[in-house]
């Protein structure tokens, strides 16, 4: 199977060439560890995770190795910490710190997993790997890539002629277009920080420019580095390609809002230590996530966690859907209809695939679908489709593929429970009409749209089925002897597809 992928750097859609195919190596830009993932910081990990799975399903779940970093060196973690030492607490800054980031770390995973995310092959945290920034910083010294002034160590930025190639502007262009941070220590206004100077209040680490700790943008640059260069003693196996670039790897991804300056200085940072490399070959990028058509903000009383969302009854599930249903290169409006929809077409499909036995595969249009870009809009085409004509086994086969559990809590089991009978003589028809019928009745009451399923009721009347809602909320079907089997079959598979 060929995977193509859009490449930032490019700008074009490439087909992915592993350097190494018994190792396919993904890095992802992961959270800063200080409170709870807003339902922004979600979108990339579902979108990555789905491309974790085509990975492992095209080169083997042993053949792909997934880093997605914690940042737990931050201001604002720090003025936590800084707040509990106030109220009293005796402990360290360095220990109120690593509780706080522990805490934070538990949230996020116990999010994650409630949109259906898989764990990472490696979760370094940044505090963990603190000596080989400084080898790295000590290198880009050394080469003339980076200097020391005042307890600061900064990148020369004019020292890498192709900075800007990935966000595609000039240095020129960026001075006179972005804030930065004015200090007398930089020698010109783009150099940005590599390692700076830390007070007893604050998290530190010895280093031959003083007791300090590492700016954000070298700590990817050392993780990614450590944890997916490819090691010589695997000669034997390796290609010349791979062992001629042993610190470059194959994806690197992250959101938009990341590419410059982070991704930037990244490859900037990694390209000037080990200029045979290339750091990443492929860049990849999810757009922005909005709230009913406007940027989630705080002021505008449309931020939330996934949490709050978990917490007022929206499945994890039903994020993951909605998230999939966007292609991840486009923005993405979050919706309470789209909410409500992606919950009915849920409860539809796991009704529907409750009892079944999935293919022994993914289905082929849908590993097609993801390995073009990942296109999940498409996958999800394709599974209405599997719907439709009622192919409940790749319907979920590729529910799985996408991440959907075989089955979930949410899904009240007394809509399937509810009591199917016939008059005399009236045979029942295949079980797949029946829960078709009754996954969309069940769905549009649950989903409170009385209307819509009153009419349904009213149209299933005609056709011979008499309906009733239990007691338990499940739904009773009669078969009455004018029942017509034609009519029904065009119903289900017209009017409620």
């Amino acid at each position: 199977m060929t995977i193509r992928l859009h490449n930032t750097a490019t700008r074009a859609k490439e087909i992915l060439k592993p350097i190494d195919a018994s190792n396919v190596r993904m890095y992802v830009c992961g959270p800063t560890v200080y409170d709870r993932a807003h339902l922004g910081n979600a979108r990339p990990v579902v979108v990555f995770d789905t491309l974790y799975r085509l990975l492992r399903h095209v080169y083997g779940p042993d053949h792909v190795t997934y880093v997605r970093n914690f940042t737990d060196i931050d201001d604002k973690i720090n003025a936590t910490a800084a707040a509990r030492k106030a109220a009293g607490d005796p402990r360290s800054v360095e220990a109120l710190i690593r509780e706080r980031t522990e805490e934070t770390i538990g949230w996020y995973h116990a999010d994650m997993d409630a949109l259906g995310a898989l764990r990472p092959t490696a979760e370094p945290r940044a505090t963990d790997f603190v000596p080989q920034m400084v080898t790295m910083i000590e290198s880009l010294i050394a080469l003339g890539h980076a200097y020391e002034k005042a307890g600061h160590v900064l990148f020369r930025v004019r020292s890498y002629k192709n900075y800007g190639a990935l966000s595609g502007r000039s240095v020129d262009d960026m001075i006179a277009g972005a804030r930065i941070e004015i200090a007398p220590f930089k020698e010109d206004p783009m150099d940005f920080v590599l390692w700076k100077p830390s007070d007893a209040d604050l998290p530190g680490w010895d280093s031959p420019w003083g007791r300090g700790r590492p700016g954000w943008h070298i700590e990817c640059s050392a993780m990614a580095d450590e944890l997916l260069w490819l090691n010589p003693k695997d000669a034997g196996r390796l290609s010349a390609q791979a062992l001629n670039h042993p610190h470059a790897f194959d994806i690197h991804g992250g959101g938009l809002d990341l590419q410059f300056p982070h991704h930037e200085n990244e490859i900037a940072q990694s390209a000037c230590v080990h200029p045979e490399a290339g750091f990443a070959n492929v860049w990849m990028h999810n757009e922005m996530l909005q709230v009913e058509g406007k940027k989630m903000s705080k002021s505008l009383g449309n931020f939330f966690t996934v949490r709050d969302l978990l917490d007022q009854g929206v499945p994890g599930e039903v994020i993951r859907f909605v998230f999939l249903s966007t292609h991840y290169s486009k923005p993405m409006d979050w919706t309470a209809e789209k909410a409500a929809q992606a919950k009915q077409t849920l409860t539809q499909w796991y009704r529907l695939t409750g009892d079944v036995e999935p293919s022994f595969e993914p289905p082929k249009e849908l590993v097609e679908a993801l390995s073009d870009d990942l296109n999940t809009h498409l996958a999800i085409v394709h599974l209405r489709d599997f719907q439709k004509r009622g192919m409940f086994a790749d319907l979920k086969a590729g529910m799985l593929f996408l991440g959907f559990p075989s089955e979930v809590s949410w899904v009240r089991s007394e809509t399937l429970a509810g009591g199917i009978s016939a008059d005399d003589g009236v045979d029942v028809p295949a079980i797949g009409y029946v829960q078709s019928w009754i996954s969309n009745y069940g769905s549009l009451r649950d989903a409170k749209n009385f209307a819509d399923a009153d009419r349904a009721k009213r149209a299933f009347e005609e056709c011979g089925v008499k309906v009733s809602v239990t007691k338990l909320g499940g739904v009773d079907v009669h078969f009455l002897s004018n029942f017509d089997l034609k009519r029904f079959e065009d119903l289900v598979q017209g009017e409620l597809k």
